[in-house]
Protein backbone atom coordinates (compact mmCIF):
# COMPACT_ATOMS: atom_id res chain seq x y z
CA UNK A 1 0.00 0.00 0.00
CA UNK A 2 2.85 2.37 0.84
CA UNK A 3 4.42 1.70 -2.53
CA UNK A 4 1.10 2.38 -4.29
CA UNK A 5 0.63 5.66 -2.43
CA UNK A 6 4.24 6.49 -3.17
CA UNK A 7 3.69 6.18 -6.93
CA UNK A 8 1.53 9.27 -7.67
CA UNK A 9 3.60 11.46 -5.32
CA UNK A 10 6.84 10.34 -6.94
CA UNK A 11 5.46 10.92 -10.44
CA UNK A 12 4.37 14.42 -9.41
CA UNK A 13 7.72 15.40 -7.89
CA UNK A 14 10.29 13.53 -10.02
CA UNK A 15 11.88 15.04 -12.05
CA UNK A 16 9.81 18.26 -11.99
CA UNK A 17 10.89 19.35 -8.51
CA UNK A 18 13.40 16.72 -7.37
CA UNK A 19 15.85 14.22 -8.86
CA UNK A 20 15.05 10.64 -7.84
CA UNK A 21 17.93 10.39 -5.36
CA UNK A 22 16.62 13.48 -3.52
CA UNK A 23 13.10 12.06 -3.49
CA UNK A 24 14.50 8.95 -1.82
CA UNK A 25 16.44 11.03 0.72
CA UNK A 26 13.42 13.09 1.77
CA UNK A 27 10.37 10.84 1.25
CA UNK A 28 11.81 7.32 1.63
CA UNK A 29 14.56 7.75 4.23
CA UNK A 30 12.84 10.82 5.78
CA UNK A 31 16.10 12.76 5.82
CA UNK A 32 14.26 16.09 6.05
CA UNK A 33 17.42 18.10 6.75
CA UNK A 34 19.37 16.98 3.67
CA UNK A 35 20.63 20.46 2.71
CA UNK A 36 21.66 19.86 -0.95
CA UNK A 37 18.26 18.31 -1.75
CA UNK A 38 16.37 21.00 0.16
CA UNK A 39 18.23 23.64 -1.89
CA UNK A 40 17.19 21.88 -5.10
CA UNK A 41 13.57 21.69 -3.92
CA UNK A 42 13.55 25.37 -2.90
CA UNK A 43 15.18 26.45 -6.16
CA UNK A 44 12.84 24.40 -8.37
CA UNK A 45 9.78 25.52 -6.40
CA UNK A 46 10.83 29.18 -6.55
CA UNK A 47 11.67 28.90 -10.24
CA UNK A 48 8.33 27.37 -11.18
CA UNK A 49 6.54 29.90 -8.97
CA UNK A 50 8.30 32.75 -10.77
CA UNK A 51 7.43 31.25 -14.15
CA UNK A 52 3.76 30.86 -13.14
CA UNK A 53 3.66 34.38 -11.71
CA UNK A 54 5.21 35.84 -14.84
CA UNK A 55 2.01 35.01 -16.73
CA UNK A 56 0.38 37.89 -14.85
CA UNK A 57 3.26 40.20 -13.87
CA UNK A 58 2.88 42.76 -16.65
CA UNK A 59 -0.85 42.43 -17.22
CA UNK A 60 -1.59 45.19 -14.64
CA UNK A 61 0.66 47.45 -16.74
CA UNK A 62 -1.10 46.45 -19.96
CA UNK A 63 -4.57 46.98 -18.46
CA UNK A 64 -3.55 50.32 -16.94
CA UNK A 65 -2.47 51.59 -20.38
CA UNK A 66 -5.66 50.28 -22.02
CA UNK A 67 -7.87 51.78 -19.31
CA UNK A 68 -6.22 55.19 -19.54
CA UNK A 69 -5.87 54.98 -23.35
CA UNK A 70 -2.46 56.52 -22.69
CA UNK A 71 1.12 55.40 -22.17
CA UNK A 72 2.16 58.67 -20.51
CA UNK A 73 5.13 58.30 -18.20
CA UNK A 74 6.49 55.17 -19.89
CA UNK A 75 9.84 55.47 -21.62
CA UNK A 76 9.69 53.60 -24.95
CA UNK A 77 13.49 53.31 -24.99
CA UNK A 78 13.40 51.73 -21.53
CA UNK A 79 10.74 49.20 -22.57
CA UNK A 80 12.70 48.35 -25.75
CA UNK A 81 15.92 47.79 -23.80
CA UNK A 82 14.07 45.57 -21.34
CA UNK A 83 12.83 43.57 -24.32
CA UNK A 84 16.42 43.18 -25.56
CA UNK A 85 17.46 41.87 -22.13
CA UNK A 86 14.55 39.41 -21.93
CA UNK A 87 15.20 38.17 -25.46
CA UNK A 88 18.89 37.67 -24.69
CA UNK A 89 18.12 35.66 -21.54
CA UNK A 90 15.56 33.49 -23.32
CA UNK A 91 17.69 32.73 -26.40
CA UNK A 92 20.84 32.14 -24.30
CA UNK A 93 18.97 29.74 -21.98
CA UNK A 94 17.39 27.78 -24.84
CA UNK A 95 20.74 27.52 -26.63
CA UNK A 96 22.45 26.23 -23.46
CA UNK A 97 19.60 23.81 -22.65
CA UNK A 98 19.01 25.30 -19.19
CA UNK A 99 15.94 23.90 -17.36
CA UNK A 100 12.72 25.78 -18.15
CA UNK A 101 12.23 26.54 -14.44
CA UNK A 102 15.40 28.69 -14.53
CA UNK A 103 14.32 30.99 -17.37
CA UNK A 104 10.68 30.36 -18.35
CA UNK A 105 9.44 33.71 -17.12
CA UNK A 106 11.59 35.42 -19.77
CA UNK A 107 9.29 33.93 -22.43
CA UNK A 108 6.07 35.22 -20.84
CA UNK A 109 7.55 38.58 -19.86
CA UNK A 110 8.84 38.97 -23.41
CA UNK A 111 5.34 38.47 -24.85
CA UNK A 112 3.88 41.01 -22.43
CA UNK A 113 6.72 43.50 -23.05
CA UNK A 114 6.20 43.27 -26.81
CA UNK A 115 2.53 44.08 -26.19
CA UNK A 116 3.48 47.12 -24.10
CA UNK A 117 5.88 48.33 -26.82
CA UNK A 118 3.07 48.14 -29.37
CA UNK A 119 0.62 49.94 -27.07
CA UNK A 120 3.09 52.76 -26.39
CA UNK A 121 3.52 53.28 -30.14
CA UNK A 122 -0.23 52.92 -30.77
CA UNK A 123 -1.22 55.54 -28.18
CA UNK A 124 1.42 57.88 -29.57
CA UNK A 125 -0.39 57.73 -32.90
CA UNK A 126 2.24 55.44 -34.47
CA UNK A 127 0.17 52.29 -35.04
CA UNK A 128 1.81 51.48 -38.41
CA UNK A 129 5.25 51.67 -36.81
CA UNK A 130 3.93 49.41 -34.04
CA UNK A 131 2.80 46.72 -36.50
CA UNK A 132 6.13 46.99 -38.35
CA UNK A 133 7.96 46.59 -35.03
CA UNK A 134 6.00 43.41 -34.20
CA UNK A 135 6.80 41.83 -37.58
CA UNK A 136 10.47 42.82 -37.38
CA UNK A 137 10.86 41.49 -33.86
CA UNK A 138 9.30 38.13 -34.81
CA UNK A 139 11.77 37.75 -37.70
CA UNK A 140 14.78 38.64 -35.51
CA UNK A 141 13.66 36.17 -32.83
CA UNK A 142 13.30 33.35 -35.38
CA UNK A 143 16.78 34.11 -36.71
CA UNK A 144 18.33 34.12 -33.23
CA UNK A 145 16.78 30.73 -32.42
CA UNK A 146 17.85 29.20 -35.72
CA UNK A 147 21.05 27.12 -36.18
CA UNK A 148 22.37 29.93 -38.40
CA UNK A 149 23.20 32.11 -35.38
CA UNK A 150 26.64 31.32 -33.88
CA UNK A 151 26.90 30.59 -30.16
CA UNK A 152 29.40 33.45 -29.73
CA UNK A 153 26.75 35.94 -30.86
CA UNK A 154 24.19 34.49 -28.43
CA UNK A 155 26.69 34.78 -25.56
CA UNK A 156 27.45 38.37 -26.58
CA UNK A 157 23.72 39.14 -26.58
CA UNK A 158 23.40 37.77 -23.04
CA UNK A 159 26.48 39.75 -21.94
CA UNK A 160 24.84 42.90 -23.31
CA UNK A 161 21.90 42.35 -20.95
CA UNK A 162 23.57 44.13 -18.04
CA UNK A 163 24.18 47.44 -19.83
CA UNK A 164 20.75 47.14 -21.52
CA UNK A 165 19.02 46.70 -18.15
CA UNK A 166 21.00 49.52 -16.50
CA UNK A 167 20.48 52.02 -19.33
CA UNK A 168 16.81 51.06 -19.73
CA UNK A 169 16.01 51.49 -16.05
CA UNK A 170 17.99 54.74 -15.82
CA UNK A 171 16.00 56.10 -18.77
CA UNK A 172 12.75 55.23 -16.97
CA UNK A 173 14.08 56.72 -13.72
CA UNK A 174 15.05 59.91 -15.59
CA UNK A 175 11.56 60.09 -17.14
CA UNK A 176 9.97 59.73 -13.70
CA UNK A 177 12.25 62.43 -12.26
CA UNK A 178 11.58 64.81 -15.15
CA UNK A 179 7.80 64.34 -14.89
CA UNK A 180 7.71 64.46 -11.11
CA UNK A 181 5.40 61.42 -11.12
CA UNK A 182 5.34 57.86 -12.49
CA UNK A 183 2.39 58.31 -14.87
CA UNK A 184 0.89 55.03 -16.11
CA UNK A 185 3.65 52.92 -14.55
CA UNK A 186 1.99 50.04 -12.67
CA UNK A 187 3.12 49.65 -9.05
CA UNK A 188 2.01 45.99 -9.00
CA UNK A 189 4.16 45.18 -12.04
CA UNK A 190 7.21 47.04 -10.74
CA UNK A 191 7.15 45.41 -7.29
CA UNK A 192 6.57 41.93 -8.73
CA UNK A 193 9.49 42.38 -11.14
CA UNK A 194 11.69 43.48 -8.23
CA UNK A 195 10.73 40.45 -6.12
CA UNK A 196 11.14 38.08 -9.06
CA UNK A 197 14.61 39.33 -9.98
CA UNK A 198 15.75 38.95 -6.35
CA UNK A 199 14.54 35.33 -6.25
CA UNK A 200 16.16 34.64 -9.61
CA UNK A 201 19.64 35.36 -8.19
CA UNK A 202 19.34 32.23 -6.04
CA UNK A 203 17.66 30.01 -8.65
CA UNK A 204 20.12 30.93 -11.43
CA UNK A 205 23.09 30.07 -9.20
CA UNK A 206 21.47 26.82 -8.06
CA UNK A 207 20.08 25.59 -11.39
CA UNK A 208 22.50 26.89 -14.02
CA UNK A 209 25.72 27.73 -12.17
CA UNK A 210 26.21 30.37 -14.87
CA UNK A 211 27.83 33.56 -13.48
CA UNK A 212 26.61 35.57 -16.48
CA UNK A 213 22.98 34.68 -15.71
CA UNK A 214 23.39 35.31 -11.97
CA UNK A 215 25.16 38.63 -12.57
CA UNK A 216 22.38 39.77 -14.88
CA UNK A 217 19.78 39.19 -12.16
CA UNK A 218 21.89 41.00 -9.53
CA UNK A 219 22.04 44.06 -11.78
CA UNK A 220 18.35 43.68 -12.66
CA UNK A 221 17.42 43.58 -8.95
CA UNK A 222 19.32 46.80 -8.23
CA UNK A 223 17.71 48.59 -11.18
CA UNK A 224 14.21 47.32 -10.41
CA UNK A 225 14.76 48.42 -6.81
CA UNK A 226 15.51 51.95 -8.04
CA UNK A 227 12.19 52.15 -9.93
CA UNK A 228 10.32 50.62 -6.98
CA UNK A 229 11.88 53.28 -4.73
CA UNK A 230 10.74 56.03 -7.09
CA UNK A 231 7.20 54.65 -7.10
CA UNK A 232 7.12 54.94 -3.31
CA UNK A 233 8.71 58.39 -3.37
CA UNK A 234 6.28 59.73 -6.00
CA UNK A 235 3.24 57.89 -4.61
CA UNK A 236 1.40 61.07 -3.48
CA UNK A 237 2.50 62.95 -6.58
CA UNK A 238 1.11 60.11 -8.68
CA UNK A 239 -2.23 60.27 -6.84
CA UNK A 240 -2.41 64.04 -7.31
CA UNK A 241 -1.55 63.61 -10.99
CA UNK A 242 -4.34 61.05 -11.41
CA UNK A 243 -6.91 63.41 -9.84
CA UNK A 244 -5.75 66.25 -12.03
CA UNK A 245 -6.27 64.14 -15.19
CA UNK A 246 -9.79 63.27 -14.09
Amino acid sequence: MAAEADGPLKRALVPLLLPEKCYDHIFVHWDLLHVPCLKILLSKGLGLGIVAGSLLVKLPQVFKILRAKSAEGLSLQSVMLELVALTGTMVYSITNNFPFSSWGEALFLMLQTVTICFLVLHYRGQTVQGVTFLASYALVLLLLLSPLTPLALITLLQASNMPAVVVGRLLQAATNYRNGHTGQLSAVTVFLLFAGSLARIFTSIQETGDPLMAGTFVVSSLCNGLIAGQLLFYWNAKAAHGKKEQ
